[in-house]
């Protein structure tokens, strides 16, 4: 029992890395605050969307294209901001699988 030595690790691996958390989390808040933008205006492209609907159906609509124009361009950036989630919760979940 004696021939066998530990193993050199007792040297955490942070201090290596020279990474402290302030680093990286030293965004100023960019991602966030394009995040945030994109949804809403999101949010206004559904609620254009869910007017133009409204017209459509009590008969107050005047251009039927413009109106379809409008669903589709809503449908459309929902379809990529689904994307967009799902891209980032899939990225979320790759980094909680990285091991340290």
């Amino acid at each position: 029992m004696d021939d066998i030595k530990k193993v050199g690790l007792s040297n955490p691996i942070n201090p290596k890395l020279n990474i402290t958390p302030t680093q990286a989390t030293n965004d100023n808040g960019e991602f966030t605050k394009l995040l945030k933008k994109s949804i809403d205006e999101l949010n206004q492209v559904q609620e254009s969307s869910d007017k133009a609907l409204a017209d459509m159906a009590s008969g107050q609509l005047k251009d039927l294209h413009q109106a379809a124009i409008t669903i589709g361009k809503a449908e459309t950036s929902m379809k990529l901001m689904l994307e967009v989630r799902n891209k980032a919760l899939s990225a979320y979940k790759e980094i909680l699988r990285t091991q340290v």
